[in-house]
Protein backbone atom coordinates (compact mmCIF):
# COMPACT_ATOMS: atom_id res chain seq x y z
CA UNK A 1 0.00 0.00 0.00
CA UNK A 2 1.29 3.44 -0.56
CA UNK A 3 1.59 5.63 2.03
CA UNK A 4 3.28 9.47 2.67
CA UNK A 5 3.48 10.08 6.21
CA UNK A 6 4.12 13.78 7.27
CA UNK A 7 5.40 14.90 10.93
CA UNK A 8 7.15 17.86 12.61
CA UNK A 9 4.44 20.42 12.41
CA UNK A 10 3.06 21.71 15.52
CA UNK A 11 3.32 25.80 16.98
CA UNK A 12 6.32 28.16 16.66
CA UNK A 13 6.61 31.52 17.54
CA UNK A 14 7.83 33.64 14.36
CA UNK A 15 11.52 33.61 13.84
CA UNK A 16 11.82 30.01 14.81
CA UNK A 17 12.06 27.16 13.00
CA UNK A 18 10.93 23.68 12.29
CA UNK A 19 12.12 20.43 10.24
CA UNK A 20 8.95 18.81 8.62
CA UNK A 21 9.31 15.23 7.72
CA UNK A 22 7.60 13.02 4.93
CA UNK A 23 8.18 8.67 5.06
CA UNK A 24 7.33 7.16 2.14
CA UNK A 25 6.46 3.23 1.26
CA UNK A 26 4.42 1.56 -1.17
CA UNK A 27 6.40 2.68 -4.23
CA UNK A 28 10.04 3.19 -5.72
CA UNK A 29 10.83 6.25 -3.76
CA UNK A 30 13.98 6.94 -5.81
CA UNK A 31 11.65 7.19 -8.95
CA UNK A 32 9.78 10.21 -8.22
CA UNK A 33 10.11 13.93 -7.19
CA UNK A 34 9.37 15.16 -3.85
CA UNK A 35 6.81 18.04 -3.41
CA UNK A 36 5.93 20.18 -0.23
CA UNK A 37 2.72 22.13 -0.57
CA UNK A 38 0.50 23.59 1.65
CA UNK A 39 -3.19 25.45 2.17
CA UNK A 40 -4.48 27.77 4.63
CA UNK A 41 -8.13 27.71 5.38
CA UNK A 42 -9.75 29.15 1.92
CA UNK A 43 -6.68 29.74 -0.05
CA UNK A 44 -5.31 27.37 -2.97
CA UNK A 45 -2.96 24.73 -2.00
CA UNK A 46 0.21 25.86 -3.54
CA UNK A 47 3.90 24.59 -4.26
CA UNK A 48 6.42 25.18 -1.16
CA UNK A 49 9.15 23.65 -2.63
CA UNK A 50 10.33 20.23 -4.72
CA UNK A 51 12.96 18.14 -5.43
CA UNK A 52 13.90 16.26 -8.57
CA UNK A 53 14.46 11.81 -8.87
CA UNK A 54 17.75 11.80 -10.49
CA UNK A 55 19.53 14.70 -10.12
CA UNK A 56 18.13 15.86 -6.51
CA UNK A 57 17.83 19.72 -8.66
CA UNK A 58 15.84 21.94 -6.02
CA UNK A 59 12.47 24.61 -6.90
CA UNK A 60 11.41 27.01 -4.42
CA UNK A 61 8.61 28.95 -4.30
CA UNK A 62 9.45 32.84 -4.48
CA UNK A 63 8.30 33.98 -0.86
CA UNK A 64 10.66 30.48 0.91
CA UNK A 65 13.67 31.22 -0.70
CA UNK A 66 16.92 31.88 1.58
CA UNK A 67 14.04 30.73 4.60
CA UNK A 68 13.50 26.76 3.53
CA UNK A 69 15.49 23.92 2.52
CA UNK A 70 14.23 21.14 0.66
CA UNK A 71 16.27 17.60 0.76
CA UNK A 72 15.82 13.74 0.74
CA UNK A 73 17.53 10.62 1.36
CA UNK A 74 16.81 7.82 -0.67
CA UNK A 75 18.16 5.00 2.10
CA UNK A 76 15.22 6.43 4.23
CA UNK A 77 12.32 7.04 1.83
CA UNK A 78 12.37 10.53 3.55
CA UNK A 79 12.12 13.78 2.51
CA UNK A 80 12.58 16.86 4.78
CA UNK A 81 11.69 20.44 4.38
CA UNK A 82 13.71 22.59 6.73
CA UNK A 83 11.59 26.07 7.46
CA UNK A 84 13.60 28.85 9.47
CA UNK A 85 12.43 32.22 10.17
CA UNK A 86 8.80 31.35 9.91
CA UNK A 87 6.74 34.07 9.45
CA UNK A 88 2.92 34.08 10.64
CA UNK A 89 1.72 33.78 7.11
CA UNK A 90 3.89 30.56 7.17
CA UNK A 91 0.77 29.34 8.57
CA UNK A 92 -0.89 26.22 6.96
CA UNK A 93 -1.47 22.71 6.57
CA UNK A 94 1.60 21.02 4.62
CA UNK A 95 1.46 18.38 2.81
CA UNK A 96 4.02 16.04 0.91
CA UNK A 97 3.33 15.15 -2.80
CA UNK A 98 5.23 12.33 -5.28
CA UNK A 99 5.06 12.51 -8.87
CA UNK A 100 6.79 10.62 -11.45
CA UNK A 101 7.65 11.85 -14.87
CA UNK A 102 4.84 11.34 -17.99
CA UNK A 103 2.84 9.33 -15.65
CA UNK A 104 -0.76 11.16 -14.49
CA UNK A 105 -0.30 9.02 -10.97
CA UNK A 106 0.66 10.84 -7.76
CA UNK A 107 0.46 10.31 -4.12
CA UNK A 108 -0.41 12.89 -1.33
CA UNK A 109 0.19 12.65 2.32
CA UNK A 110 -2.51 13.62 5.02
CA UNK A 111 -0.95 16.55 6.03
CA UNK A 112 0.57 18.42 8.66
CA UNK A 113 -0.62 21.86 10.53
CA UNK A 114 2.47 24.48 11.23
CA UNK A 115 1.21 27.22 12.87
CA UNK A 116 3.28 30.68 13.66
CA UNK A 117 1.82 32.64 16.36
CA UNK A 118 3.30 34.48 19.29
Amino acid sequence: QVQLVESGGGLVQPGGSLRLSCAASGFTFSWYRMSWYRQAPGQERELVASITSASSSTNYADFVKGRFTISRDNAKNTVYLQMNSLKPEDTAVYYCNAVRNWNPVQYWGQGTQVTVSS
